[in-house]
């Protein structure tokens, strides 16, 4: 079972409904393209259906992650000093004091930030972030050695 965050939900529900309305465009694609005769040899045709191939298996992937994901975040269940799905967090590296933002999601948006890094809750960070407390030293086994980090404070 994946964890999201409530906004990682609503995120995937927004796709999802922006794929289910391309749909009847998709559709419209296909029976003009088909208007135009001969289907072996009409490009138009097999880019409209290979569009719609994409768009519907996009459509289940979606669905199938709402259907298997359970939504948490910070709540009243969870202390206010406990790191949680959804948190972003200031962490002090041990060995040089840099501090550094991070997000724990339960997947990458995939955009980019040099303010905040985003860690899945899945990965060697995510994992020793889940459940940490303010004050905490985590250790992070990383490809490249052995990390520790310094829980500074929960930001949002």
């Amino acid at each position: 079972m994946e964890m999201i965050s409530p906004e990682e939900k609503q995120k995937i529900t927004e796709q999802l409904e922006e794929l289910k309305s391309r749909r009847p465009e998709i559709s419209q694609r296909i029976a003009e393209a088909r208007e135009l005769g001969d289907l072996k040899e009409n490009a138009d045709y097999h880019a409209a259906r290979e569009d719609q191939g994409v768009n519907e298996a996009r459509i289940r992937q979606l669905e199938e992650r709402l259907s298997k994901a359970m939504v948490t975040g910070q709540d009243s269940v969870v202390p206010e000093d406990m790191v949680f799905l959804g948190a972003t967090v200031k962490l002090r590296n041990v060995d040089n004091e840099e501090e550094m933002l991070y997000r724990l999601v339960g997947e990458s948006s995939g955009v980019f930030s040099d303010e905040v890094i985003e860690v899945t809750s899945t990965s060697p960070m995510g994992t020793s972030l889940m459940r940490a407390r303010i004050g905490e030293v985590i250790r992070v086994d990383l490809p490249r050695g052995t990390k520790r980090f310094a829980v500074i404070e929960i930001v949002a």
